[in-house]
């Protein structure tokens, strides 16, 4: 059985594994921000693309807590500067100032991940739960097993 420490480790590996996934996909451009509210449930989904020749990152987040978004003249096709994704521990441990101040510090039962993009445009999620997909770019996909 799991321990509730062995499952604050998981949860702030599986935080620092999507932050390392992710690392690479700053300068991609946003190319879809998808958000869903359903059954007390919310979700959103945040696609990063840099045109056919790479990889693109589906960043999907339930359990959402706080979304913030300051943007410029648009969204959609805005670049990305910097990806974060920060571990927000149970309390009674430290979190980051700005984090509690977007949705402070009630002493909920449960871990929470910060994600962040930072660019023209800046979108800030506090949700419970962080998946990343990444996809192959086309270049990757079209290319057919080899054979000797």
């Amino acid at each position: 059985m799991t321990g509730p420490n062995q499952a604050e480790d998981a949860f702030r590996n599986r935080c620092a594994s999507a932050a390392r996934l992710l690392a690479p996909f700053a300068h991609h451009f946003i190319a879809r921000v998808s958000f869903e509210a359903q059954d007390d449930e919310e979700s959103l989904e945040i696609t990063l693309r840099d045109g056919p020749s790479k990889p693109e990152a589906v960043i999907s987040l339930a359990g959402v807590r706080h979304v913030g978004l300051s943007k410029g003249p648009g969204l959609s096709g805005c670049f990305v500067d910097a990806i974060s994704v920060i571990h927000l521990p149970r309390t009674p441990l430290p979190w980051p100032e700005e984090a509690a101040a977007l949705v402070g510090r009630s002493g909920g039962p449960e871990e929470l991940v910060w994600l962040r993009l930072v660019g023209p445009a800046e979108i800030d999620v506090i949700a419970s739960i962080l998946t990343v997909y990444v996809a192959m770019s086309d270049d990757e996909a079209s290319t057919g097993p080899t054979t000797v």
